[in-house]
């Protein structure tokens, strides 16, 4: 007799697997629910100046290399660590991104807007 395994049962021997909080790769579906076209103004008058250069380790954009070990951890994550600024270490080397690119002015979604169009580049 054949079994079938549903997908709620496939979902829990992932979650047990990898941890509540594992997420699947960034897809282009995902980005594109977003406003790629105001990230783009957004990046170019705040993101791009740390990140076109990959300044205190930003990932450059456009360099899959420097995104693919990120975008395991979701869209949501990059968003939410943009927004609120994130300290960490990357391959070695001290990282810095200051909260909201250092523009308290910007919106989470104009922040959202500007990772989802730096995601897209590389996908």
């Amino acid at each position: 007799m054949k079994r079938t395994v549903s997908a709620l049962t496939l979902s829990a021997i992932f979650a047990l697997s990898f941890g509540l909080d594992a997420q699947a790769a960034v897809t282009k579906a995902d980005v594109e629910q977003y406003d790629l076209a105001n990230g783009k103004t957004v990046y170019d008058a705040n993101c791009a100046s740390c990140h076109a250069a990959g300044i205190m380790g930003a990932p450059k954009t456009g360099t899959a290399r420097k995104w693919n070990s990120r975008l395991p951890q979701g869209l949501a994550t990059m968003i939410e660590k943009s927004v609120a600024g994130y300290e960490g270490e990357y391959r070695g080397s001290k990282t810095f991104m200051p909260a909201k690119g250092g523009n308290p002015d910007l919106t989470d979604k104009q922040v959202g807007d500007a990772v989802a169009y730096m995601v897209n580049e590389v996908l």
